[in-house]
């Protein structure tokens, strides 16, 4: 996800990145454009349960891609489509 993907308007859709956990659950990420910042949300879901927002932030383009890349470099998450 280039830098420039992720301050344009034109990506009206969130990114989600998801580790899956050993009791079936997932720990989830989702990065989506609010006004001139990316908003990111990091929590949990365990189906069929309500998913659990542990964490909330907004943060510039350039420090929310840092923010991507080491996420998936090193804390094992991976590009996926929507959780719920």
């Amino acid at each position: 996800m280039p830098t420039a993907a992720l301050a344009t308007p034109s990506t009206a859709q969130p990114f989600w990145l998801v580790r899956p956990r050993s009791d079936g659950g997932s720990d989830y990420v989702s990065f989506s454009l609010c006004h001139d910042q990316i908003e990111i949300r990091e929590g949990s879901h365990l189906p069929p349960q309500m998913p659990l927002l542990k964490r909330r932030r907004r943060l510039g383009p350039a420090e929310a891609e840092a923010c991507r890349r080491s996420l998936q470099q090193e804390a094992g998450f991976r590009h996926s489509e929507p959780l719920f």
